[in-house]
């Protein structure tokens, strides 16, 4: 396994999605990750869906492979003591507890890092650390909803929608595991430690951007599109004989490529069609005779043709077929628990050669009590 963070000790404060995924990250490059859960029940993700392994849920193994679990109760005294010992040998602590929770136990940033100067303190929270919402929980849909990042999200006609993936939680625990390895590195030359804040605002405004910033510099939104793009064409799916297949013709030069193949050189004589922002102009009347064309073959006989071509495409899998092909399979994104007789998906990132990922499943609540109460005497 990859052991880049060795030797580094991440305290974690996490509750079911963006502080845990950040804290797989870390445990995923080698770090030692603590989860510091409550005494009873800790985590509420290890309930969010049926039992899996354990009495666990599987959501919960997903984002806390690889940790250890130490059970306190911060409202006592004795918890906290606990925790204070945790972090004099910690380097970083991360969290995305309720806004004011920190502060009621007296591990806001502010307390913590006075008391603990080398440590490197991060917390996510759902609106930011400033403005006028900076105490309002919040989850995944509510802050796509408020972000704008909802009414972006599919075609022209349809209504609001969110993402199936939490890309507001996860990309905030990105974003945290980006900014405490730029402060680890400023560490090594100062000695101190320091604050990280992200937020799922935050990261879906970062995401949203491209939207946004058409918006605020030019007036207007780009259009909606299921599977398009704004500023190519043709950049989208097509129904074939017997299946979808996305086409992305990127440039000038690939739209070339794309129609000598499908038998239409006139389109490059064509004004309407010759260039880009021609196209862009003239977008419905290409999609229907591209459309039109596409659907008198089967979709493994354009594959092929438009790989010879270099003519970019990809057919628009389920899930099982993606995770069936071969190319996916090669990547061995598939990592086995060889505790617990599972497997999960392993880390989008090879460090030398070497898949990132974990050893061990999840952890039972507190079932390393014992081992860190041990090394603190």
């Amino acid at each position: 396994m990859i052991k880049v963070l060795e030797g580094i000790r991440v305290l974690e404060l996490g509750q079911v999605l963006a502080g845990p995924f950040a804290g797989s990250i870390f445990a995923g490059l080698g770090a030692e990750v603590v989860k510091v859960e409550r005494t009873e029940g800790g985590d509420d993700a290890r309930r969010m869906g049926p039992a899996f392994h354990d009495g666990d849920s599987l959501i919960f193994q997903v984002f806390n492979a690889g940790k250890q679990s130490v059970a306190l109760d911060l409202k006592s005294e004795a918890g906290r003591a606990g925790l204070e010992r945790l972090l004099a040998g910690a380097d970083i602590l991360l969290h995305n507890l309720r806004p004011g929770v920190t502060r009621d136990l007296g591990i806001d940033a502010a307390s913590v890092c006075a008391r603990h100067m080398h440590l490197i303190y991060c917390e996510i929270s759902a609106f930011g650390h400033l403005g006028p919402l900076a105490n309002h929980p919040g989850y995944e849909p509510l802050i796509q909803a408020f972000s704008g990042l909802s009414s972006t999200n599919g075609g022209p006609d349809d209504p609001p929608m969110r993402s199936a993936t939490s890309l507001c939680d996860q990309g905030s625990g990105m974003w945290l595991v980006i900014g405490a390895l730029a402060l680890l590195a400023q560490r090594a030359r100062t000695g101190r430690g320091g604050v990280v804040n992200t937020s799922l605002l935050e990261t879906a405004l970062s995401w949203n951007a491209q939207k946004a910033d058409a918006w605020r510099n030019e007036g207007a939104l780009p259009p909606r599109h299921r599977s398009g793009h704004p500023g190519f064409v043709p950049y989208e799916a097509f129904d074939t004989a017997d299946g979808p297949l996305l086409v992305c013709c990127g440039n000038d030069r690939l739209f070339a490529k794309l129609a000598a193949e499908i038998g239409r050189p006139g389109w490059l004589e064509d004004a309407r069609f010759a260039t880009n922002r021609a196209r862009l102009q003239h977008k419905e009347a290409l999609v229907a005779e591209l459309g039109a064309l596409l659907r008198q073959a089967p979709r493994a006989q354009w594959l092929a043709r438009f790989a010879r071509a270099g003519v970019p495409c990809a057919p628009v899998h389920s899930v099982p077929e993606a995770l069936a092909h071969p190319q996916v399979q090669a990547l061995q994104m598939v990592q086995p628990m060889a505790d617990a007789g599972f497997a999960l998906t392993a880390l989008p990132l090879s460090i030398d050669g070497v898949r990132a990922g974990w050893e061990r499943a999840a952890p039972a609540l507190g079932r390393d009590n014992a081992v860190y109460e041990e090394a603190s005497r």
